[in-house]
């Protein structure tokens, strides 16, 4: 049978084919590759321990001093257009003699990119791989120097026993209805497509097209390493389109005749649940975290955590750290590992208490004084455990991965923007209530008062850190517009265009009073200063999310089960949110096993066809998710820290025993999901070409 650590174990393991590479070179990285690496493998200490002499950034301004002859560059994406441009840039700044280029991307699917037919590849032949081996002996200035191009499946980063992520497909994002208008302009009338399920993958951009192959690729070379035979299923349109990938790829075929371990793996859209990605209901440490401590240069899924607590270096109050920053991945400490699992999918109050035992206990194994004390736990108590390991060499690199996940913790508990979150809290509460007693523009016309700023003695108007800012705001009505249709938005059209004009006003003057620009709002409207703003461009961003939002309630139209993600209330109980993945593992581990229509079996070739023909005049079963005692769950858009959580416990009280893992593109922040909405080229993805 297959566990969990065998798939959790390959993404770490493949890493020792570009270690053996390494020795006495220096290496180039892309983003993703190196945030793979960071989750992985230990990060750069562990090229360095192979024999690197340098790392750095994949960039056309990086370059190898004269007495650095060999150079490994490590990339994500299709070796064309600006990968190579960056390559030649490197290489003819440097005096190289040896170079080795990886990319996670499979030569096959570089053939496609380069319309060549597939008959190409075969035998082993890599022919675009050669001409490319060609191209950097040219460059480096000798036909008989050493290149060589690799495939290694660098893709999947191991977050936790539980997670793997996928940063090279960080923007990848189910399709939204302006996107079908786009997909609709470039054809004829009558083959226009009247909702995004009708939508075939060869109807799609070709940067879209590569990218769903890729990552089907991905999860191919994922199973067929682990030796699994799965079935897939998906429910939503572009789960629908990486699944089928998946079930027709060439070689997953023949993996499936042979493989002996089996396993059931569910695609799920994020566009199903967008309430539960924005929520502040999660009650869960990680998305705090994540959510106010700024991200770490050139990472998504991890923060910088500010280490000059641990060091004499003097604190002042918002200046930039000269120290190096912490992180939240740690992989060699197997303490830090258990803590970092325990923050991923506890509750908010345990994380904390959890952070707390173990610092106590770091504190107790290096023999260094500490003040105990009992009760609540605050940033100033946790702060007063990590001091004590400050004039001790040895036992801050002993214990310097729960050193670095009890900072963060501190942090985040005393950072000025929390209130906000709990403000957040407090107003979705008010709002879910609200939806069941009053119609859409009613409970819509609520957030009004919260885009008006208050005003100070001097004149000057802002947002208090207690108040929701723009920010929140736009996770508001994102909340908000993802339970409309279940609220008859349809009933309340002429009344709702007028509030929505108010609203954008109102939302339009909200952003431009204010002093410093989010990264979101960075994002969405394309400027970094205050200054830089224009009303007419805040407005025309401001009016375009909203014929967005107006989207954001269909997706689950087509659904016949899973239509509802709201409980209004009655008489005895109150209105409730019903996360959309609960769902699905209700229904896949029903004690009675009975067939969801929503969750979708894709043929994985002629014999289903066949048991599909056959079941029209005799009983034959479909599979069935639960069959195999290995399920993935697969979310397209990214998963919550909060989500992973339900899914350990919802899975630990419907079927005992049994193991789910995750698999997705990012772990969600809340803003995240405005990001991907409404500043993402989800038609057209940057892929490099």
């Amino acid at each position: 049978m297959l566990s969990p650590e065998a798939v959790w174990h390959f993404p770490v393991q493949i890493w020792d084919q570009v270690l053996s590479k390494v020795n006495r070179a220096v290496v180039f990285m892309d983003d993703a590759s190196a945030e793979v690496l960071h989750w992985s493998a230990g990060g750069a200490a562990a090229l360095f321990e192979a024999g690197a002499r340098n790392v750095k950034q994949f960039s056309s301004f990086e370059s190898c001093n004269e007495d650095e002859p060999k150079a490994v560059f490590v990339v994500s994406t299709l070796l064309k257009g600006r990968t190579v441009d960056t390559l030649k840039d490197i290489i003819s700044l440097s005096h190289l003699q040896y170079c080795v280029v990886v990319t996670a991307v499979s030569h096959p699917l570089h053939l496609l990119a380069n319309n060549v037919a597939p008959t190409a590849d075969v035998d082993g032949a890599t022919p675009v791989f050669e001409q490319l081996e060609d191209k950097l002996c040219e460059w480096m200035g000798n036909m008989n120097y050493t290149a060589e191009v690799l495939h290694i499946p660098l893709t999947f980063a191991p977050v936790s026993q539980q997670l793997l992520l996928a940063p090279a497909f960080v923007h990848l994002f189910p399709l939204l209805p302006p996107d079908l208008c786009t997909v609709n302009a470039k054809r004829p009338d009558k083959k226009r497509f009247t909702s995004l399920l009708d939508v075939d993958l060869h109807a799609l951009p070709a940067e879209l097209q590569l990218q769903i192959k890729t990552l089907a690729g991905a999860v191919n070379t994922l199973f067929e390493a682990t030796g699994t035979r799965e079935e897939s299923f998906a429910v939503g349109p572009m789960s629908r389109l990486i699944a089928g990938e998946l079930a027709s790829h060439p070689q997953a075929k023949n993996r499936r005749k042979t493989a002996p371990n089996k396993a059931s793996i569910i695609f799920v859209d994020r566009t199903m649940d967008l309430t539960g990605a924005v929520g502040h209901h999660g009650d869960n440490l990680i998305e705090k975290i994540l959510t106010v401590l700024k991200p770490l240069p050139g990472h998504v899924t991890d923060v910088q955590v500010d280490m000059r607590e641990l060091t004499n270096v003097l604190i002042i109050p918002d200046s930039e750290s000269c120290v190096a920053p912490g992180c939240l991945a740690q992989t060699q400490s197997p303490a830090a590992r258990s803590l970092w699992e325990a923050m991923l999918t506890s509750k908010h109050k345990e994380s904390v208490m959890e952070v707390r035992r173990q610092l106590v206990e770091a504190a107790s194994k290096a023999n260094l004084p500490i003040k105990m004390s009992m009760g609540r736990v605050t940033p100033e108590q946790l702060c007063s455990y990590a001091r004590p390991f400050r004039g001790d060499a040895r036992a801050l690199e002993s214990h310097c991965g729960v050193l670095q996940l009890g900072l963060a913790t501190a942090q985040t508990l005393r950072h000025p923007l929390l209130p906000r979150w709990d403000a957040c809290l407090a107003f979705e509460r008010l709002l879910l209530q609200a939806l069941g007693d009053s119609d859409f523009p009613s409970v819509l016309s609520q957030l009004l008062p919260l885009m008006k700023p208050r005003e100070d003695q001097d004149g000057s108007a802002g947002f208090a850190e207690d108040e929701c800012g723009p920010d929140e705001l736009i996770l508001l009505l994102v909340f908000l517009y993802s339970l409309a249709d279940e609220a008859q938005l349809a009933q309340q059209e002429d009344k709702l265009e007028k509030l929505e004009r108010e609203l954008i006003g109102a939302l339009t003057l909200a952003i431009m009073r204010e002093t410093t620009l989010s990264p979101l709002l960075q994002k969405l409207t394309g400027c970094t200063q205050p200054d830089e703003l224009r009303t007419d461009q805040v407005h025309s961003t401001v009016e375009s999310m909203f014929k967005t939002f107006g989207g954001l309630s269909h997706p689950r139209d087509h659904l016949k089960q899973l239509r509802r993600v709201y409980t209004a209330s009655d008489c005895v109980h109150q209105a409730t949110y019903r996360p959309f993945l609960r769902q699905i593992l209700q229904e896949v581990f029903h004690p009675e096993r009975p067939e969801c229509p929503d969750i979708e079996h894709m043929s994985g070739g002629l014999t289903d066809l066949l048991k599909t023909g056959i079941s029209m005049f005799m009983k034959v079963s479909r599979p069935h998710p639960s069959d195999n005692p290995l399920l993935f769950l697969f979310l397209v858009g990214g998963v919550t820290p909060s989500e992973l959580r339900l899914i350990k416990e919802t899975t630990a009280s419907l079927k005992p025993g049994t193991q789910v893992l995750v698999l997705s593109s990012r772990l969600l922040r809340p803003t995240d999901v405005p990001e991907l909405l409404f500043a993402t080229q989800r038609l057209t993805p940057d892929i490099g070409v």
